[in-house]
């Protein structure tokens, strides 16, 4: 059973960092893709990153360009964990970021992943 629990969201001041974390279980990241989304009510969902292991052992990552140079995707094999790393935060990344997974999707097509997380939510304020 595929299980994606989000943790890390807080209120945070602009210029400031944050990293998100979410345990994954019920699949080995060899045959998963993981990707951020972050949504505001009443908004599209935009995708910020993905990750998927490679067989050579190494991960392929994609930062999409809206955030790339402040957020970066990383994992932690032994922990079972990938995070998002999130710096000079502004006001405009308030959002509920979700962690998602799905084993055939690449890329940031919220349509293609199946497995959504609850959510964390991120509060960029003064």
């Amino acid at each position: 059973q595929v299980q994606l629990v989000e943790s890390g969201g807080a209120l945070v001041q602009p210029g400031g960092s944050l990293r998100l974390s979410c345990q994954y279980s019920g699949f080995t990241l060899t045959y998963y893709t993981i990707a951020w989304f972050r949504q505001d009510p009443g908004k599209e969902r935009v995708g910020l990153a993905c990750i998927r292991n490679v067989r050579n052992g190494d991960d392929n990552t994609y930062v999409a360009d809206s955030v790339k140079g402040r957020f970066t995707i990383s994992r932690d094999s032994a922990k079972n964990t990938v995070y998002l790393q999130m710096n000079s935060l502004e006001p405009e990344d308030t959002a509920t970021y979700y962690c998602v997974a799905d084993g055939w999707a690449w890329g940031m097509a919220a349509d293609q992943y199946v497995y959504w997380g609850q959510g964390t939510l991120v509060t960029v304020s003064p």
